[in-house]
């Protein structure tokens, strides 16, 4: 289901963000440093807790911040927003969402440490040739017992 950014709910919970690399680029993220990235589909998993909750977090990086405050600020400025999946929530699902994502088939970790410098997963940012379906990570969400009720979609690319 395609929202508009202002249809985002303001209660907080967890979020997968695709952005598209049309090329390879060279990305700078603070203190990861640089990275050689190739063209494809990333997945960024982040939760939103904050004042204003998705909706909040979910306008920041699918319009572009000019500050940059998280590594995926950094990954934005060099590659546009596909997609982001988003599910309201009253506790942060992400570390279990970046596990099940990232064991999905043709995903792979894109960059170690990205996104998980305050938790022990190995990365929130994840590499897939094409984009993967949101039917088939809810059913791996599923499979571990994690409610995908209200687990939602925004599409930004035609």
């Amino acid at each position: 289901m395609s929202r508009r950014i202002f249809d985002l709910p303001a209660s907080s919970g967890s979020y997968v963000l695709a952005l598209f690399a049309a090329a390879a680029a060279s990305v700078h993220a603070g203190a990861l440093g640089e990275r050689l990235l190739n063209a494809g589909v990333y997945l960024y998993v982040g939760s939103a807790f904050g004042p204003g909750g998705i909706k909040a977090r979910l306008s920041r990086h699918l319009l572009g911040a000019q500050t940059r405050r998280w590594h995926v600020d950094y990954l934005r400025r060099h590659m546009p927003p596909m997609a982001a999946w988003y599910q309201p929530q009253t506790r942060p699902l992400e570390h279990l969402w970046a596990q099940v994502l990232g064991a999905g088939r043709g995903i792979t970790v894109a960059w170690p440490g990205f996104g998980a410098s305050d938790c022990r997963c190995d990365t929130h940012l994840f590499y897939a040739s094409v984009m993967p379906s949101l039917a088939g990570f809810k059913a791996r969400l599923a499979k571990v017992g994690c409610d995908t009720g209200g687990l939602s979609a925004i599409v930004t690319a035609k």
